[in-house]
């Protein structure tokens, strides 16, 4: 059963004057196009294929607005640095992100999926330099994490906290063996409840 019954995919934006009006709460999620970033939304909102999953990595190319509940939203942000666009519109994306963080005043939290095993990358950096620019709470998810042997996820875990310090919260996550499923939605909704 979900915690969101009433969840359901409300519109997508490619343009600055297409989000929805700003209002209420909304919680961000982004991270590189082939890290599970729609596989970690369906478990943490317990749905199957509520954000569409993909062979193809990258096909997030919106800003897709969710409702989980009257006045809370989920944005599921395009994904970065893996799929297969022009130039053009990787900087189209770039700028697109850039007014969505600078503008969205009921934006409460970012969560940024990061594949376990590549760690960090620039894009990440990125993204979390867009949250530090506007005071955002960051939480990542370490995705994928049942691919790797106990000790070398605990050990990536250990590297990616040492870098972040204070900056973000971190986890492992398993979308497959649903791993951090609690922990994760828990955040989500300490992030939403920051601006109800």
């Amino acid at each position: 059963m979900s915690q969101y019954p009433d969840a359901r995919f409300l519109t997508s934006a490619n343009a600055s004057k297409q989000f929805l009006p700003d209002t209420g709460a909304e919680v961000a999620v982004a991270g590189r196009s082939n890290a599970g970033k729609s596989s970690a939304i369906n478990v943490i909102v317990n749905r199957r294929q509520f954000a569409r999953t993909s062979k193809t990595p990258g096909r997030t190319q919106l800003v897709n607005f969710f409702e989980l509940r009257d006045g809370q939203r989920l944005v599921d942000l395009p994904g970065y640095g893996f799929a297969r666009v022009a130039d053009s519109v990787r900087r189209h994306w770039g700028e697109l992100l850039s007014e969505y963080f600078e503008t969205r005043q009921s934006l409460a939290g970012l969560i940024l999926i990061v594949d376990i095993r590549r760690q960090l990358t620039e894009f990440d950096r990125r993204m979390l330099a867009f949250a530090e620019s506007v005071e955002l709470p960051v939480h990542i998810l370490l995705t994928k994490a049942d691919k790797l042997k106990k000790g070398q996820a605990a050990k990536a875990l250990l590297e990616v906290k040492k870098e972040l310090g204070d900056r973000a919260t971190v986890q492992q996550f398993s979308a497959l063996k649903r791993q951090g499923e609690q922990e994760a939605r828990e955040v989500l909704e300490r992030f939403l409840g920051k601006r109800t």
